[in-house]
């Protein structure tokens, strides 16, 4: 006599003691992926964490492909674990909708649940693949999980504008495998770390092959080049400068919820902004993103103008934060002040963010239910010329911009003109003291060492820091605190293997890597029966 159907439901692995724990598995150690990006307790990242989170799903989606899964139990494992693992990593953006936003907390939690799930859904796939199409050698089945789960980071990192935060190889600015990011930046990390623990996972007879093979990779890291020196006085020409630059970075530390409110923050910004940049002795000053809240033609009168009359003579200069436009149209923009120029620099935002920058179509409804300030701007072009003074190229990026390494990549395609010194200016206390400062900087300490370039960050509430080119923080303002970096910082020339690439080709060398290792493993099988 058959079981009636909820017998059956209750009698499946899914939902035996052994399916719930496994379930459990996958959750925690999407959460482990999460915690290795930026431990909550310190902020500093654990590479080793990484790859065991790693090693633990494909170790669990063996164990499912032993028993004969298919397409949908794989799947929703998978995507279990990619839920906890995303939910974890940008869990603070429930601070930005419900404390700043105004945003009912159950609406908010909801929101920032809905959309890891739905990124989430790339690595479902990859695991779903991984279990049901995957060759069942340890080597050619870690390989195959690697490129899958490349795919599904570098999916999430373009797809509908991209939203790459917390992607895997973040966790490896320390440790072995960061000697790969001149190499292979942030994407080729985390299909090397995605390779490594597999072939742990998989090797489980043998571990002292899958122990030689790590080896292998990691040594094979250490043993190139980065291919980028000092800048030096000769490379400088007739300016003779040693390739330093005294910086001073400023951190107003201005609350979010007071930030655009005329009399209160606004007037803060302003006053301490202003002073900061009047007494200013270092050869450049920086503010963060939109230090100044207003528009131009907003500020009070002369404003602007003392600014720009402070800075175009002698010898500093200043880069300051604000926003730019009228008429409806608005950029999220620095202007550059120097001596001897005519007109300020300008950089515009390139890649904007979705509902803080500019709103999805058909999403204007949920932007009405926050109290937030937020528009359309208008989008700045790619590879925007360096701001030039000393003998170093400055090329800053706004907020999230420095995620996309392949974006900044394009301003490498001349060496001759290269930016010597990276720029971040970023206001993200819309997240409070949460873990997305730390995850912040570990993704501008990967553009350093992408590019094997300083980063120096200026910051409403932090990190405000100087991150010199082997991607090591020198100097650090605390966190939510108003005051002033000053420091030193010493540009860069010489361009790493991965800038060779990216600036021409962009990521696509890795997409079509990925890709060709997919296709191959399924031919062969198909091949095979």
């Amino acid at each position: 006599m058959p079981l009636p159907a909820a017998a059956t439901l209750r009698t499946s692995p899914a939902f035996s003691a052994m399916g719930l724990l496994r379930l459990l598995g996958f959750a925690f150690a999407g959460l482990a992926q999460a915690a290795a990006i930026a431990w909550p307790a310190n902020g500093r990242p654990l590479w080793w964490l990484q790859l065991v989170s790693l090693a633990v799903l494909v170790g669990l989606l063996d164990w499912l492909r032993a028993e004969g899964a298919g397409w949908r139990r794989a799947g929703l494992h998978g995507w279990l674990f990619s839920t906890a693992w995303l939910t974890g990593s940008f869990w603070w953006l429930f601070i930005s909708m419900h404390t700043y936003g105004g945003l009912a907390a159950p609406l908010a939690a909801i929101a920032v649940l809905l959309l890891a799930a739905a990124l989430g859904l790339y690595y479902a796939a990859a695991c779903a693949w991984f279990v049901v199409r995957g060759p069942r050698g340890p080597v050619a089945g870690a390989l195959v999980f690697a490129a899958l789960w490349t795919l599904a980071e570098l999916v999430r990192g373009s797809w509908f504008t991209g939203f790459p935060w917390g992607a895997g190889g973040y966790a490896h600015v320390e440790g072995p495998l960061a000697a790969w990011a001149p190499w292979i930046g942030v994407y080729g990390i985390g299909a090397v770390a995605a390779l490594v623990a597999a072939l742990v996972a998989l090797t489980r007879p043998a571990p002292s092959i899958a122990l030689a093979q790590v080896l292998v990779l990691v040594a094979a890291a250490f043993a190139a080049p980065h291919l980028a020196a000092p800048l030096s006085g000769d490379a400088q020409g007739a300016r003779g400068s040693s390739g330093k630059l005294q910086l001073a970075l400023l951190q107003g530390n201005i609350p979010q919820d007071e930030k655009f409110i005329p009399g209160g923050g606004i007037d803060l910004a302003l006053r301490w902004y202003g002073e900061q940049l009047r007494d200013a002795k270092a050869s450049l000053v920086v503010t963060p993103e939109t230090a100044l809240p207003l528009l131009p033609q907003q500020l009070p009168a002369g404003y602007l103008e003392a600014i720009q009359a402070r800075y175009s003579q002698g010898t500093q200069a200043a880069i300051v934060g604000l926003p730019l436009g009228g008429q409806g149209t608005y950029s999220n923009a620095v202007l550059g002040f120097q001596p001897g120029a005519a007109q300020p620099y300008r950089y515009s935002k390139h890649h904007l963010v979705p509902f803080g920058e500019f709103i999805p179509p058909g999403f204007r409804w949920f932007i009405r239910m926050m109290n937030i300030p937020l528009g359309d701007f208008a989008r700045g072009g790619l590879a925007q010329a360096p701001f030039a003074w000393q003998g170093q190229r400055i090329a800053p990026n706004i907020c999230y911009e420095d995620l996309f390494g392949d974006e900044i990549g394009a301003n490498f395609k001349d060496e001759a003109t290269a930016p010597t010194i990276l720029l971040n200016v970023s206001n993200i206390a819309w997240f409070g003291n949460s873990v997305a400062i730390d995850q912040h900087l570990a993704i501008s300490r990967m553009r350093s060492l992408e590019f094997a370039r300083p980063m120096v960050r200026a910051t409403n509430t932090g990190a405000t820091v100087v991150i010199d080119a082997e991607g090591r923080v020198t100097h650090q303002l605390p966190r939510l605190t108003r005051g002033v970096l000053e420091a030193t910082v010493e540009g860069r020339t010489g361009l790493t293997p991965f800038a060779r690439w990216v600036a021409p080709f962009g990521l696509w060398p890795i997409w079509i890597a990925a890709i060709a290792i997919v296709a191959i493993a399924f031919v062969l099988r198909r091949r095979q029966g």
